[in-house]
């Protein structure tokens, strides 16, 4: 088949509008510094993370997810700093938002970065306590959609938090701010490389098998999602991706809804080890990748890929 008709018969596209930057700030020193993990990614420097961004908008690239690693020193046992309204991520926020009005800024409701044990919710010997941890992530939300936030992500997976998250929002004039719940997110081990990215990998107690979902569940899956849309969440989240694809195409056509997939950290990090070991194209192998996603149904994609992505699709449209 001639390229061109194959062209006339393409099923499924990708363009630069199906990708969300993801991002980590840092308050450390350094303006980057690499994550040795996570190949050709690095923390940011608040004034670094405004230049990326500035990339990100001149690519055309629609949206950018913002993810913390602060100082150890600030985290405790229930996330204080996760409401420290003067804090790295709201900073962040306002910095972007003042360089570049026009991106769309999606950020992390959650205490794991924050909590010196490396959970998602307040923990009380050995067991997260949904409701206390729910009334923390309500307040975290207000402040990071009053620094500027358009969309607020939970990622936590307490039960409740995104209803409560919506009518707090409405109650403090964020009506028009959305929100991406993390609704099928799974008790992964494709987590590992972020982990060490936000400096929670040497912290985590435990594992996050009783509040994140078993890999082995898909109807789970669907009732998750149906619980948070009908709370009040704007688009949901799979998470990882590929390795779920399975549920990211019953997501959407079974729900259909505005749904995305995160295509984390251990899925770059394992397709960044194979090309700079030769045993992989990088270019095909990284846009094959996110091609199986909109594939499957997906809306957008948040990936570490989306500058190269958007370059090398840029490069398609001018030849």
């Amino acid at each position: 088949m001639k390229g061109f008709s194959r062209r006339l018969v393409r099923e499924s596209y990708l363009t630069v509008d199906d990708l969300i930057w993801t991002m980590i700030v840092s308050d450390q020193k350094k303006a980057r510094d690499p994550i040795l993990s996570l190949p050709g990614v690095e923390r940011l420097s608040i004034d670094e993370l405004v230049e990326d961004a500035k990339r990100a908008h001149k690519l055309g690239i629609p949206a950018i997810a913002i993810f913390p690693h602060i100082d150890p020193k600030l985290k405790d046992a229930v996330g204080s700093e996760a409401l420290n309204a003067d804090g790295l991520v709201p900073n962040a926020i306002r910095a972007v938002k003042n360089a570049v009005p026009e991106l769309g800024i999606i950020v992390d409701v959650a205490l794991d970065p924050f909590t010196d044990h490396g959970h998602d919710g307040v923990l009380v010997g050995d067991e997260i306590i949904n409701d206390i941890s729910v009334d923390a992530l309500v307040e975290g939300a207000v402040i990071l959609a009053d620094a500027g936030a358009d969309i607020v992500a939970p990622s936590d997976m307490m039960d409740g938090r995104v209803g409560a998250i919506r009518k707090e929002l409405d109650q403090h004039g964020h009506h028009n701010v959305m929100i991406m719940s993390y609704a099928a997110k799974y008790a992964s081990g494709y987590y590992g490389p972020y982990r060490d990215a936000i400096g929670t990998s040497s912290a985590l107690r435990g594992d996050k098998r009783t509040y994140q979902m078993d890999p082995a569940n898909s109807d789970e899956a669907i009732r998750e999602v149906a619980l948070d849309i009908e709370e009040g969440a704007d688009m949901v989240m799979v998470k990882p991706g590929q390795p779920y694809l399975d549920i990211i195409y019953r997501v959407k056509t079974e729900l259909r809804v505005p749904t995305f997939a995160f295509q984390v950290s251990g899925e770059c990090a394992m397709i960044m080890a194979a090309a700079e070991n030769g045993w992989a194209d990088e270019k095909r192998v990284i846009l094959e990748s996110l091609m199986s996603f909109k594939r499957a149904g997906c809306d957008g994609v948040l990936t570490y890929f989306a500058p190269k992505a958007a370059e090398w699709l840029s490069e398609r449209m001018d030849a």
